[in-house]
C-alpha cells in the first residue's frame, strides 16, 4: 500500500528511508537509478565492456579447471547466468549454499541446469545448528533483514572456493534494473555485526559458519585479486523473458516471487519485513522494473494493494518457521512484538567503510572493478 507522496517515475513513496522529491515529483531514488544506468550502459557500449571482461576471464583462467565461479540458488538470475556463461564459452563452477531452507523447487532447478549444461556443482552445507542460532540472534536483536547470516555465508563461500581453485572472477546475477537498490536501513548487515549479535543472543558455538569479515574483504579482494562481475549490468536482460526461456529450454520451474526460492528468505521478505516493520521491498523492485520498461506503473500500483504473502497460508508459514527454528508460537510472538531496532544500534563496519570510501578511494579501486553502487547511493541518497 502506498504511503504519502509517491515518485512520478516509479512507486517509491514516503515509507522509504531518506527519500526526497524535486519540484517535478521525481525522487532521489529515481535519480540513483538513472545514475546507475548512465554508469553501466547496455547496448553497444555495454557489449564492448562485457567482451573485455570475457577476454580477461578466459585469459586469467586459461590454465585452470574453471575460469569463473557462479553462485546458484535455483532462481531466475543465477540459472540464466549459467546458461549465458556456457553459451559464451566460459568454464564455470556452480556453487550452492545449503542453509537448510532451500525449497524443493530450487534444488530441482539447480540440478536441471547443471546437469543439462554439464557444469560441475559444489554444494556447501552449513551446519544447521549454527545457522539456526544466528537467525534467532538476528530475530531477537529486532532487526529488519534477518537473513544476513545466509547472505554473508554465500559471499564467504564464493570467495573461499574461488581462492581454492585459483579463480579470479565471480559472476553474480544481481541486476539493479530489475531489482532496484534497497535502502541500507532495510537490508544492512556485515560480519562484525553478526559476531556482536551472536555474542549477545547466540547459544551455539560457531565452529564452521563461513563468516565474511573485513579481513576476508582485504585478503580475497586485495591480496588475492578476486573480483566480482555483474553481467546483467551490461547485457540486455529481462527477468520475465528469462523465466520463459528457462522454462521452455530446460524445464525450469518458477517459485512464485522474487527470491522465494529460499523458504526463509521468502518469510523474511513477505512477512517479517512487512508486518513487523512496515517495509514493502516490492516498492523498490517494482520501481526499477517500471523505469526499465518491464512493467507498467499502473500494474505495480494494483499489485501493491495486495499483501506480499498469501493470507490463507500465513499460519502455515509461521508454524513452519517456528518448527525449523525450534521456537514455540509464544516465543515467536514475543520476539515479533518486541521493539524494532536498527543496524545502527549494534556494532558494525559501517563507519569504517564510509571513511574508506571517502578518504581512501584507492582501496575501493583495488577491491572493485568499478565504483560500487553503495558509493553512488551515499552520494545521491545520503
Amino acid at each position: 500500500m502506498i504511503k504519502g507522496k509517491i515518485c512520478t517515475q516509479g512507486v517509491f513513496d514516503e515509507s522509504i528511508p531518506d527519500i526526497k522529491f524535486d519540484e517535478q515529483g521525481k525522487s532521489n531514488y529515481a535519480r540513483l537509478f538513472d545514475k546507475l544506468v548512465e554508469v553501466y550502459p547496455r547496448g553497444e557500449k555495454g557489449l564492448v565492456d562485457w567482451q573485455s571482461m570475457i577476454d580477461n576471464i578466459k585469459a586469467a583462467g586459461k590454465s585452470k579447471t574453471y575460469d569463473c565461479i557462479i553462485g546458484v540458488s535455483g532462481g531466475t538470475d543465477s540459472c540464466y547466468l549459467l546458461h549465458l556463461a556456457k553459451e559464451l564459452g566460459l568454464r564455470p563452477l556452480a556453487v550452492n549454499l545449503d542453509n537448510g531452507w532451500n525449497s524443493d523447487i530450487s534444488v530441482k532447478n539447480i540440478k536441471v541446469m547443471t546437469t543439462t549444461l554439464n557444469i560441475d556443482l559444489e554444494t556447501y552445507v552449513v551446519d544447521y545448528s549454527e545457522i539456526k542460532d544466528l537467525i534467532k540472534s538476528y530475530m531477537k536483536a529486532g532487526l529488519p533483514w534477518i537473513d544476513i547470516p545466509t547472505d554473508l555465508a554465500i559471499k564467504a563461500v564464493l570467495y573461499k572456493v574461488a581462492d581454492r581453485e585459483g579463480v579470479k572472477y565471480i559472476l553474480r546475477g544481481n541486476d539493479f534494473r530489475s531489482e532496484g537498490s534497497q535502502p541500507k536501513e532495510w537490508t544492512f548487515g556485515d560480519g562484525k555485526q553478526l559476531l556482536a549479535l551472536h555474542k549477545l543472543y547466540g547459544k551455539v558455538k560457531l565452529k564452521t559458519f563461513p563468516n565474511y569479515t573485513m579481513f576476508n574483504l582485504v585478503y580475497y579482494s586485495i591480496i588475492k585479486g578476486i573480483k566480482s562481475i555483474y553481467p546483467f549490468y551490461y547485457l540486455e536482460y529481462n527477468k520475465n523473458e528469462a523465466q520463459k526461456f528457462l522454462i521452455e529450454k530446460y524445464g525450469w520451474e518458477y517459485y512464485g516471487g522474487h527470491h522465494f526460492e529460499n523458504i526463509f528468505t521468502k518469510f523474511t521478505m513477505s512477512y517479517w519485513l512487512y508486518e513487523k516493520f512496515g517495509i514493502d521491498k516490492r516498492k523498490i523492485t517494482m520501481s526499477a522494473q517500471i523505469m526499465s520498461g518491464e512493467i507498467t506503473r499502473e500494474s505495480a500500483l494494483t499489485e501493491l494493494e495486495k499483501l506480499p504473502y498469501n493470507l490463507e497460508q500465513k499460519e502455515e508459514m509461521i508454524s513452519y518457521v517456528c518448527k525449523k527454528l525450534d521456537l514455540s508460537r509464544s516465543e515467536f510472538d514475543s520476539i515479533f512484538a518486541a521493539p524494532n531496532k536498527s543496524f545502527t544500534d549494534y556494532p558494525s563496519y559501517d563507519k569504517v567503510m564510509k571513511k574508506l570510501s571517502t578518504s581512501y578511494s584507492w582501496i575501493i579501486g583495488r577491491v572493485f572493478l568499478h565504483k560500487p553502487q553503495s558509493m553512488y547511493k551515499q552520494e545521491i541518497i545520503g
